[in-house]
């Protein structure tokens, strides 16, 4: 799998959760802390071209996936594509 981005809070669960079933499943992946990096909601959307209501938002490569929800049913189907 490509390199994860996870832009994100340390205080959001879903951030959290994101970061590790990342380290869980050995996939790359880098965590833009938005506090840390002093980033709003709109400096994401103007990265990833959409508009950003909620964190965390995910990419995989160049590719928007979504949150959390979104990101963990693209690790399954990717996971069980290999598999086969």
């Amino acid at each position: 799998m490509d390199q994860v981005t996870i832009y994100g809070r340390t205080s959001c669960g879903f951030c959290v959760a994101a970061r590790n079933l990342c380290e869980s499943r050995g996939i790359p992946f880098t965590w833009v802390d938005m506090i840390e990096k002093n980033m709003t909601k709109q400096d994401i959307a103007d990265r990833i071209g959409r508009p950003v209501y909620t964190v965390p938002q995910i990419l995989v490569g160049s590719e928007y996936v979504g949150g959390f929800d979104e990101f963990s049913a693209y690790v399954r189907r990717h996971t069980a594509d290999m598999a086969n």
